[in-house]
């Protein structure tokens, strides 16, 4: 394997496109040449203000070229760098300033306000794209510093936080290897593009319209620069605008959710038929399970270039060609050699192909991790060298895997187990559908009843007939039982810019002093 890496390719042709900012209707185009050097100015800056391998760099702000910049110098100095979720509240960007240890914490001008309040009693040296009171210029930072690479390279990592599903968020922290940058990016951008199809260099352009706060979205983007592609950022993902610039752009691969799928099936079909689409070569999904309905359409539309796989900030993975959702529809893919999946029980004992139980995936080698600051959480969730994300599902006879769903998003209505994914698979297919959510809610009698809350396309009511309509569709697909007992309609569900449902905002008013069945 020749190497690979940002910093091999920018050296060998430093005046090929390494980004495409996409602002509305103003497009910036930086070459690699150019985003070599201010990484590299940033990492000299980083240096001076005494930073040290291992110490921490936190950095809010909507997706943009500093971004990059930033992402780059970080991981070739050996620091971690800590993408901030900045839609976050000022309190909750304090604790993570907190936790994480940050030295340095880089906002955008945008943030203006929550930024200073998160910031105010922290040791953070704060620095600021564009301008916020009291804060450094990140431009001024960077100002005198040479373009060259700084000398003693090595490799750093990003240090997601991760939501989880009860309390404050956690640091998935992995040790930092004692490797060079050039090496240890090397690695995981060859791994995924042998599996996902996706050759290095090759003309290849890939199409960033999530938050680079997100874990996959950063690597993705990241291991696409490192694979010597292009890469196309838009500050706002919109489906129409998407098929727009793919024609544009001539886009060959993208990471998306299914929430994305949805939103663009659900585009007019004049719009859909609208774009030449006929660059794509790799679509890659995966943060939650696809309705079975919406995949097979994209399939019919895009044809067999979509790829799915099923892992968490923690690691582990499953892997999912078309061929083999085609073959197994449904499933969300099958252990690579690396990896490993095992079906367990209550107890932590294995169960048998078919049999529903607690999803856990194998720890791949190089990428064991903490969760930073709980030695409790660490073990909890985990098995000798496995662990879980909290999903159920089962393993068929070949190997391949299907979820049910979240353990705790699962109803026990009457002692029987309802799995709110296999209705909201049905419901979302409803034509005046646009977005749902089902959970449990309170049941003197049966302990839990299912709720569903569901956001229309625009200019439909939610009137009686409306909901007698989606009602029947159910009533059509499901049993009786699973059916929701009540709806509630609302503008829009409570989602993250990634398509991430926050079910527990939906779910927890109901469960107020009340405990949830177990």
């Amino acid at each position: 394997m020749s190497e690979l890496g940002f910093w091999s390719f920018a050296a060998a042709s430093p005046d090929a496109s390494a980004l495409v900012g996409v602002q509305g209707n103003k497009v910036t185009t930086i070459s690699r040449g150019e985003l070599l050097a201010e990484s590299n100015r940033l990492s000299h800056a980083l240096r001076e203000l005494g930073l040290k391998p291992g110490d921490t760099v936190a950095i809010a702000t909507p997706n943009s070229i500093e971004s990059f910049e930033t992402y780059l110098a970080c991981i070739q100095i050996g620091l971690y760098l800590v993408p901030l979720n900045w839609h976050l509240t000022a309190p909750e960007l304090h604790y993570i300033l907190q936790d994480s240890g940050a030295r340095v914490f880089i906002a955008h001008e945008k943030l203006q306000t929550s930024a200073l309040t998160a910031s105010a009693d922290t040791q953070c040296k704060r620095i600021a794209i564009g301008a916020i009171e009291g804060f450094d210029s990140y431009r001024e930072l960077k100002a005198g510093h040479p373009g060259t690479a700084p000398g003693e390279r090595r490799a750093g990592q990003v240090m997601n936080y991760t939501s989880g599903t009860t309390g404050r968020p956690k640091a998935v922290k992995r040790p930092l290897p004692e490797m060079s940058p050039d090496v240890l990016y090397s690695i995981m951008p060859s791994m995924l593009g042998n599996t996902f199809n996706i050759g290095p260099e090759d003309k290849h352009v890939h199409y960033c319209g999530s938050p680079l706060y997100h874990t996959a979205v950063t690597s993705w983007a990241g291991n696409s620069l490192h694979l010597g592609h292009t890469v196309v950022v838009v500050d706002k993902w919109d489906a129409a605008q998407m098929l727009a610039d793919i024609e544009r752009f001539s886009v060959t691969t993208s990471h998306m959710v299914p929430t994305q799928f949805t939103r663009l099936l659900k585009l007019p079909e004049e719009t859909r038929k609208q774009y030449d689409l006929s660059s794509l070569r790799s679509i890659i999904h995966a943060a939650a399970p696809c309705p079975p309905a919406v995949k097979q359409t994209m399939l019919d539309w895009w044809g067999p270039i979509i790829y799915e796989y099923y892992a968490g900030t923690e690691g582990g993975s499953a892997i999912c060609t078309p061929q083999d959702w085609l073959k197994f529809p449904g499933t969300v893919g099958k252990a690579p050699p690396s990896s490993g999946l095992r079906i367990l029980d209550d107890e932590g004992r294995d169960l048998p192909p078919n049999t529903q139980g607690n999803v856990y995936l194998k720890i791949m080698a190089g990428m064991d991790f903490e969760y930073k600051g709980d030695a409790e959480k660490t073990r909890a969730n985990r098995i000798g060298d496995y662990f879980t994300l909290g999903d159920i599902g089962y393993l068929n006879d070949e190997g391949f895997l299907f979820l049910s769903d979240r353990k705790i998003d699962m109803i026990i209505s009457g002692g029987a187990n309802i799995y709110p994914a296999e209705i909201e698979n049905v419901l979302i297919m409803h034509p005046d559908v646009i977005d749902c959510a089902v959970f449990g809610i309170p049941n003197e009698d049966w302990g839990e009843e299912t709720k569903a809350v569901v956001q229309l396309r625009e200019g439909i009511s939610a009137t009686a007939t409306t909901e007698a309509s989606i009602l029947a569709l159910l009533e059509s697909r499901l049993a009786r039982m699973k059916l929701p007992r009540s709806f509630n309609f609302v503008s829009a569900l409570p989602r993250d810019p990634n398509g991430k449902l926050y079910k527990r905002r939906l779910r927890d008013p109901y469960w107020r002093n009340k405990e949830k069945p177990v």
